[in-house]
C-alpha cells in the first residue's frame, strides 16, 4: 500500500515532490483536534475574526509568486490564470467577507405576523469543523475560499484536497499560519477516496465538495446517512447562445477564453456554442482564428503561452474519445483536434463544426480544450437546446440588446447565466455560485453562502409580558372557543380585507 502520493508536472512529467498519505484512521482524531481549537475561535467577535482575514490578505499579496509558481509546476496551467483565477480571485473573496462579515452574520429580525406580542430573531452560530474535499482545477481558490469564509463564520477546517494537487493547499495552510493561525484550526488530510470518506465520517459538522457527479451522489449520500449538511458543485455542460445580433468581435474573444482557458478545466466552461443560424458564416471563422493564434506550452518555459496541458493523462484520454466520437459522427475539425507529441498532457485547442445531440461532445462533460459548435435556428430552439443537459451551472448569452439578453437568461435553467460575459461571476464573492438539475446541492460564496456555513438559529420574546398567559393554554374552556370563531373571519376572513384599505 502506498504510503506517499509522487507529485509530478503535467506539463514535462518531471518529479516535483511526495507527501505522505494521512492514514484513513487517523482522520477521526485530526477532525476532534480541530473541534477542540474551534471552542476558542468561534468565542470570537466576528470583527476579529474579520481582521484576520485582513492579515491573510497581506500575506497572499506577499507571497504571490509563490502561488502561482507552485500552481503552474502541479497544475500546468499558465502564469497569467495563476495570478488572476486564484491569487486575486481570492484577494477579493477575503476582502469582501473582511468588510461585510459582520453585516452579514448580524441577527436578522423577523416581523411578527400574528402574534405582534412577540419578536423574533435569527442569529447565526458556527457550525463547529467544517470538511472541505476539493477539486484540482482551481487547487488554490476553491478549497481556500471556503477556508476563508468557514473561519469567518467562527468554524475550524479540515481540507482534503485532491491528490493531483496536494502541494497546493500545504502552501495554502503555510500562508495561514504564517498569517497567525492556530495550527489545529486549520489542517490537511492528503490522499485518495477513502481519506476522504474517512473525512466525512469522522464527525464533521458539514461538508463542501466539488468533483464530479458520480462521486457527489456517493458523497451526499454518506452525508445523508450522517444527517451533515452539505454543498456539492459537480460541475457543468454551459451552452453559450451566440445571437443573430451578436458584436463578432466581443463574442469571438470571450467565447475563446470561456471555453479554453485553464484548457477547458472549468465546470463553467463553454462546452456547447449554440449559434444563431443568422450570423453562423460570419462568426464561424473570427472565431477560428482567435483559437488558431492560441500558444499553447509548458508555463515554466515561457510566462505568455495561453494554453496549458490537462491535469492528467485520463484527462487527456478523456478529451481525445470524445473528440474521435464526434468526428466518426459527423463532426468537422476546425482548428485542433489532436493530442500533442512528447512530454506533458497536452491536447491542441480544438473547434469543432457540425456538431449534432447525437455526439457524446455534446452530452458529457468534456473538461478540455475543445469548443463544440452547434449552428440553430432561432431563439427558441436555442433556449430548448440549452435547457436539454441534465447539468445547470453556467450559461452565457450573447447580443446586443441586453434587456432581451436578460429576458432570454431568465429561460434558461443554469444557476448562473451572464450575458455579453464569461466565467466572471466566480471572482464576485458576493454571487452564489450554484448550480440546478445534476450540477449540485446548496452554493458557495455569496451572503447566503457564508451564513449557511452558520447554524441558524431562532430566538422568541414577549414584548407584552401581561399577555404571558394564552388564551390557548391549558385549561380549555368553551368561552375561549366561541371568542376564537368570532376572532376567525376578522383575522382571516373578509373582515381583514376591510381592515387594509382601511389603513391603506
Amino acid at each position: 500500500m502506498a504510503t506517499h502520493i509522487e507529485v509530478h508536472c503535467p506539463a514535462n512529467g518531471q518529479f516535483v515532490r511526495s507527501v505522505p498519505i494521512t492514514p484513513a484512521d487517523e482522520v477521526r482524531a485530526i477532525v476532534d483536534r480541530a473541534r477542540v481549537a474551534q471552542v476558542a475561535w468561534g468565542a470570537k467577535s466576528v470583527g476579529e475574526r474579520a481582521q484576520f482575514l485582513r492579515k491573510v490578505r497581506a500575506v497572499v499579496l506577499a507571497r504571490q509568486d509563490d502561488i502561482v509558481e507552485c500552481l503552474v509546476r502541479q497544475n500546468g496551467k499558465p502564469r497569467t490564470e495563476g495570478l488572476i483565477h486564484e491569487v486575486m480571485e481570492h484577494l477579493e473573496l477575503l476582502t469582501y467577507f473582511a468588510e461585510e462579515g459582520e453585516r452579514i452574520l448580524e441577527p436578522q429580525p423577523i416581523a411578527a405576523h400574528l402574534l405582534v406580542h412577540r419578536h423574533s430573531y435569527i442569529h447565526f452560530k458556527a457550525r463547529g469543523v467544517l470538511g472541505v474535499i476539493a477539486p484540482w482545477n482551481f487547487p488554490f481558490t476553491i478549497p481556500f475560499g471556503a477556508v476563508a469564509m468557514g473561519l469567518l463564520a467562527g468554524n475550524a477546517i479540515v481540507v482534503k484536497p485532491s491528490e493531483f494537487t496536494p502541494l497546493v493547499a500545504d502552501l495554502g495552510r503555510e500562508i495561514y499560519l504564517q498569517a497567525g493561525l492556530d495550527p489545529d484550526l486549520l489542517q490537511i488530510v492528503h490522499g485518495y477516496g477513502d481519506v476522504g470518506a474517512a473525512l466525512i465520517d469522522g464527525g464533521i459538522d458539514m461538508l463542501e465538495f466539488t468533483g464530479s457527479v458520480a462521486t457527489g451522489r456517493k458523497v451526499a449520500a454518506m452525508c445523508g446517512e450522517r444527517l451533515i449538511p452539505c454543498v456539492t458543485e459537480l460541475g457543468g455542460k454551459a451552452p453559450a447562445l451566440v445571437l443573430a445580433d451578436a458584436p463578432l468581435e466581443r463574442t469571438a474573444n470571450a467565447v475563446t477564453w470561456g471555453g479554453l482557458a485553464n484548457a477547458g478545466q472549468v465546470c463553467a466552461s463553454i462546452e456547447r456554442l449554440l449559434v444563431d443560424d443568422a450570423i453562423y458564416e460570419k462568426f464561424v471563422p473570427v472565431l477560428v482564428e482567435k483559437v488558431k493564434a492560441l500558444r499553447l506550452g509548458d508555463a515554466m518555459l515561457n510566462a505568455e503561452f495561453d494554453v496549458g496541458p490537462l491535469v492528467n493523462e485520463r484527462q487527456l484520454d478523456i478529451v481525445e474519445r470524445l473528440v474521435n466520437d464526434a468526428v466518426s459522427k459527423g463532426a468537422v475539425v476546425a482548428v485542433g483536434g489532436k493530442r500533442v507529441a512528447g512530454p506533458g498532457f497536452f491536447f491542441e485547442p480544438t473547434v469543432l463544426l457540425n456538431c449534432t445531440v447525437e455526439m457524446d461532445i455534446l452530452t458529457k462533460e468534456t473538461f478540455g480544450p475543445v469548443i463544440p459548435v452547434m449552428r440553430v435556428v432561432g431563439e427558441d430552439a436555442m433556449i430548448a437546446e440549452a435547457n436539454r443537459s441534465s447539468l445547470g451551472l453556467l450559461a452565457y448569452v450573447f447580443t446586443r440588446r441586453t434587456a432581451h439578453g436578460r429576458k432570454l437568461a431568465e429561460r434558461i435553467r443554469a444557476g448562473t447565466v451572464m450575458v455579453n460575459d464569461v466565467l466572471a461571476s466566480h471572482a464576485m464573492a458576493e454571487t452564489p455560485w450554484a448550480g440546478v438539475k445534476n450540477s449540485g446541492i446548496g452554493c458557495v460564496h455569496s451572503d447566503e453562502g457564508l451564513r449557511h456555513m452558520c447554524e441558524a438559529r431562532h430566538v422568541n420574546y414577549d414584548v407584552l409580558p401581561w399577555l404571558s398567559k394564552e388564551l390557548w393554554w391549558f385549561p380549555y374552556h368553551s368561552r375561549h372557543q366561541a371568542l376564537f370563531r368570532r376572532s376567525l373571519g376578522g383575522l382571516f376572513g373578509r373582515g381583514v380585507d376591510r381592515l387594509k384599505r382601511i389603513v391603506a
